[in-house]
């Protein structure tokens, strides 16, 4: 929720004719972040937490081009974006770490056939 903020208090520097263009769509990105965070929490299962967290990370690299789109092209300048960039890559590796520990969890809850798998010869 905190990449929001900044991705909200940087956007409110566009210009008038992207508010429903770049303006809004890095909004939307940023807010899905969270946003599946939260839903994939309220499943029922470690593997749906784990999809959801995979669209969030999406989202994160929505967001990451998408501030460097409008560095690029003039809408912002790099010094309004910093504090946004510094949360994107504080969440990415937030992200990262809760997916891998997920990771670890479904593999441990996964049974495991009592029988061994025969290898082939070849």
């Amino acid at each position: 929720m905190e990449l929001v903020a900044e991705v909200y208090s940087a956007t409110r520097a566009m210009p008038a004719d992207e508010r429903f263009g770049l303006t809004a769509q890095l909004r939307r990105a940023a807010v899905s972040v969270p946003s599946c965070i939260a839903e994939g929490n309220a499943r029922q299962s470690t593997a749906d937490y784990l999809r959801f967290l995979s669209m969030a990370a999406g989202s994160l690299a929505e967001v990451e081009t998408q501030l460097a789109l409008t560095e690029k092209l003039g809408f912002l300048q790099s010094s309004s974006i910093v504090p946004a960039y510094d949360r994107l890559r504080a969440t990415t590796k937030l992200l990262q770490a809760l997916r891998k520990a997920l990771t670890k969890k479904l593999a441990a809850d996964t049974p495991r056939s009592p029988f061994p798998v025969p290898r082939s010869p070849l």
